[in-house]
């Protein structure tokens, strides 16, 4: 099969083209995996971070891409003595709504333990055995991949391929983020950054918290624009103030300073929620300007989004079934998806950028 490959890890500086086009043979699922022939993928900042070396390592040569949708081609039931040859099924080894010929999602989820106190909980994202999609195990920048049945989410049938990939990543941490924001209807909420998951957002706030004006911050113009075309309330540049206090503010970037403007624009007892796996070393000295008094003080709070689980992505899915939701989305074919990559990296960004892979 046809696969993006990523071989090593360095800075886009010294490797425009960090991915290679490679016929690589076609996976076989183990027991309780799922064989999925692959209609789109999403690409997603967190693949820069991975290529980069801003992630904890990949299991190098890997497939990337974690925002993925196809067709089940094959499923491998599971035994009771598989459980040592595959100890990830242990969290469900079947998933009796999946059948070949479906149409399901993968996200940056791939299997969890299912046995430790966060697995139990429900907060598998927060598993010491969390794997992660086109990090730890082949990812969708290929044309089939393997995936664990109880990690693949049924797709609507009103969402097409390409519209329902970034939903699976952008979306359903973005759907998290929102929750972990504490947002009542009425209050007001910031985003900074307005790429592929924050568009979103606006949108889910939109439904979620129809009374809750939405300020955004972007340094870039088009996307002040858009975001304004959504219905942002007011969109400014990230070291601007919002014409007023936010009781929220979710922050996307991959950078420190809008950490401290978003803390400046808080309102008393507001909670900053930073969805971001990493941020950028070069840019840290922001931090030497963080004020307590104007910053921190008034029981200000900061929150880190880790990953997703599985509740985030079934619920957002079927949230973006019943409203309408749809992401702006710009379609490449899957050898372009170093150029949609170094798109993203320079900040060429309006909605999500898809890889139409069949």
């Amino acid at each position: 099969m046809k696969a993006m490959l990523l071989r090593g890890i360095a800075p886009f500086a010294q490797n425009p083209n960090p991915l290679s086009l490679e016929n690589i043979p076609e996976p076989e699922p183990k027991p309780g995996e799922i064989l999925i022939r692959v209609s789109a993928c999403g690409v997603c900042h967190t693949e820069l971070d991975e290529i980069e070396g801003r992630t904890p390592p990949p299991n190098l040569p890997v497939v990337p891409g974690h925002q993925v949708v196809g067709v089940v081609e094959k499923i491998r039931e599971t035994r009771s003595n598989d459980f040592s040859r595959y100890p990830a099924t242990k969290v469900a080894t079947t998933n009796s709504e999946i059948k070949p010929g479906d149409r399901v999602g993968v996200a940056w989820i791939f299997s969890a333990c299912g046995e430790c106190e966060h697995c139990l909980a429900g907060d598998e994202n927060l598993c010491a055995q969390f794997r992660a999609t086109g990090r730890d195990a082949d990812g969708g920048y290929a044309q089939y991949m393997t995936v664990p049945a109880a990690f693949a989410h049924p797709i609507p049938a009103n969402l097409s391929d390409a519209e329902a990939a970034p939903l699976l990543c952008a979306g359903a941490i973005g759907y998290r983020s929102l929750r972990l924001a504490n947002l009542t209807d009425g209050r007001p909420l910031g985003l900074m950054g307005f790429g592929g998951s924050n568009h979103l957002v606006l949108k889910m706030a939109q439904h979620l918290y129809p009374n809750s004006e939405v300020y955004v911050f972007s340094r870039n113009l088009d996307e002040q624009d858009f975001a304004r075309s959504l219905g942002a309330a007011w969109a400014g540049e990230i070291s601007d103030l919002a014409p007023r206090k936010l009781s929220a503010v979710i922050d996307t970037t991959p950078v420190w300073k809008p950490v401290v403007e978003a803390l400046r624009n808080l309102d008393n007892g507001g909670r900053l929620v930073v969805n971001a796996i990493r941020k950028e070393e070069a840019d840290k000295d922001a931090l030497l300007h963080l004020d307590y008094p104007s910053h921190l003080w008034m029981e200000k709070e900061i929150k880190s989004v880790a990953n997703v689980t599985r509740r985030d992505v079934s619920e957002f899915l079927q949230l973006a079934a019943e409203t309408g939701l749809r992401p702006e989305i710009e379609e490449f074919p899957l050898p372009d998806a170093n150029r949609a990559l170094l798109e993203l990296r320079q900040g060429k960004i309006r909605g999500a950028k898809v890889l139409r892979v069949a």
